[in-house]
């Protein structure tokens, strides 16, 4: 597998796709205001071949705030693309699509994963996907998008999910996550009065979320609490592993998550770890499972790229994890991890 990277930071999609021949699946991420007319373009100057895109900011060795960023796999890949519409009230009504197209690309053993885009509800469509997940043997790496839009094979899409299917016929493909935190104390806190449509959490151990936040974090108002979550989330305890809920807002006496949680989920409450340090043990980890590396494609949550940023250390940290091999990603409002819907996390798919 060969992977193109390009970028223009005014958008212009003729810059971005400079010395790109033949592409067997792009891949492409554009500020709002451009993001139709890029996804059109992109269309036209290669017609026909398979494309997903969503509105965010894009990355390789460095950060791309503004204009697109270009991805492509130009050989050594086998793909196809689709959509799920309708994923706020019926995530699972085209799945059928989903496995038509897996299908036909053929999985093999560990080297076939889907990347894709959502524009909401994201947890739903993961927990629709299980079951082929499970049955095909695969891996999924994918974000949500900004402005609740995605783009597939030329056409923007609202409310739906953009997928590419890619089986690497040069060797595995893994997908890896990372996350900056871990539990503060081990602290079990027992949710309660939540609201799933509305990722309402209402108690802690049956006292007001709310107030038991403010309790653990020293967080003395609501705005502090917002501010609070960059240093300390909560978690979800799920075995061993620790799955990120992020603080979206404050409400009344409770808190609205970035996640659904549901009564009777165990949470903990998190602190940040050295971030370099980690993504140390995430570049010895993938160096231990892959002597080659053809390509790596990840997404950075908003939230990682504000807390590295303020640290003056995302460039860093992007520079770190392309000395592997050629990287690129974007930054995303929710990351998926396999059948897991997580925050303030960094998840990637490794391509031998």
């Amino acid at each position: 597998m060969k992977m193109f990277n390009g970028n223009s930071a005014s958008a212009n999609v003729a810059d971005a796709v400079r010395g790109l021949s033949s592409p067997k699946l792009i891949i492409f991420t554009s500020d709002a205001d451009h993001f139709e007319a890029v996804t059109a373009e992109i269309e036209k100057k290669y017609p026909g071949i398979p494309s997903i895109g969503c509105i965010g900011m894009g990355y390789n060795s460095g950060m791309l705030e503004k204009g697109i960023n270009i991805t492509a796999f130009t050989e050594g890949v086998k793909v196809k693309t689709g959509v799920l519409e309708s994923v706020s009230t019926m995530p699972a009504r085209y799945v059928h699509r989903l496995e038509k197209d897996i299908e036909a690309v053929k999985p093999g053993k560990e080297n076939t994963a889907i990347i894709d885009f959502c524009a909401g509800n994201d947890a739903a469509v993961l927990t629709t996907l299980r079951g082929l997940i499970d049955k095909f043997n695969l891996q999924v790496m994918g974000a949500t998008g900004d402005g609740g839009k995605i783009a597939v094979n030329g056409k923007v899409y609202d409310d739906a999910m953009g997928y590419a299917v890619v089986r690497n016929e040069g060797g595995r493909v893994k997908t890896y996550k990372e996350n900056i935190y871990e539990p503060k104390d081990n602290r079990q806190l027992i949710a309660s009065k939540t609201d799933k449509a509305k990722y309402y959490l209402g108690e802690l151990n049956g006292r007001s979320a709310k107030q038991v936040y403010m309790d653990l974090t020293g967080a003395g108002s609501d705005k502090e609490i917002i501010d609070q979550t960059f240093k300390n989330p909560l978690g979800k305890m799920i075995g061993k592993d620790v799955c990120i809920c992020s603080i979206k807002d404050v409400s009344g006496t409770g808190l609205i998550l970035y996640r659904q949680i549901n009564d009777s989920d165990i949470l903990t409450l998190l602190e940040m770890k050295e971030p370099m340090e980690v993504a140390q043990n995430t570049i010895d980890r993938i160096r231990n499972d892959f002597s080659r590396i053809s390509g790596i494609f990840s997404v950075n949550c908003i939230f990682r790229y504000l807390v590295l940023s303020e640290r003056g250390e995302m460039n860093t940290y992007l520079g770190k994890i392309s000395s592997l091999g050629p990287s690129c990603g974007l930054i995303g409002f929710g990351e998926h991890y396999n059948a897991q819907f997580v925050n303030q996390t960094m998840t990637c798919v490794v391509f031998e």
